[in-house]
């Protein structure tokens, strides 16, 4: 029993160490911005994609989130899974109408910096998945 006990301990400890360093490493103007952008919300998970920008994981309300901020902190977007009946109606027509044969992998609630708040729509493709980015009353981005 004692020796559960001094591994769980040494667990703990490490991975305090652990999450403390992988903050550590997120530059302080990413951190400022993000604190800015969702204050109160003070745990996000960090990860480097492979822009080099640095994208948060986190929940508001229950609600998971992704956001992405440049490395000087600038704020490059923020995304939401979600499903299909949660499209607006004129997207999910859209769809209908014109990719009723390909099989949707994802679907995000994206707000972007300039694009605005828009849908992104990835079908699966052999290679590389396509995606389709809709504003919500049906008129493509891309």
């Amino acid at each position: 029993m004692k020796i559960i006990k001094k591994l769980l301990f040494g667990l703990s400890v490490f991975l305090i160490i652990s999450c403390s360093l992988a903050q550590e490493k997120v530059p302080e103007a990413v951190q400022v911005a993000f604190e800015g952008k969702y204050p109160g919300e003070n745990d996000p998970d960090w990860e480097v994609d492979a822009h080099g920008n640095y994208e948060s994981h986190f929940k508001i309300n229950g609600i998971k989130l992704r956001a992405d901020f440049k490395p000087d902190g600038t704020w490059i977007e923020t995304e939401q899974s979600i499903k299909k009946k949660e499209l607006p109606k004129v997207v999910q027509k859209k769809i209908e109408e014109l990719y009723s044969d390909e099989e949707i992998t994802e679907i995000e609630k994206v707000d972007h910096y300039q694009k605005g708040v828009f849908y992104n729509i990835e079908f699966k493709q052999k290679g590389k998945n396509k995606d389709v980015e809709m504003t919500a009353d049906g008129r493509f981005l891309n």
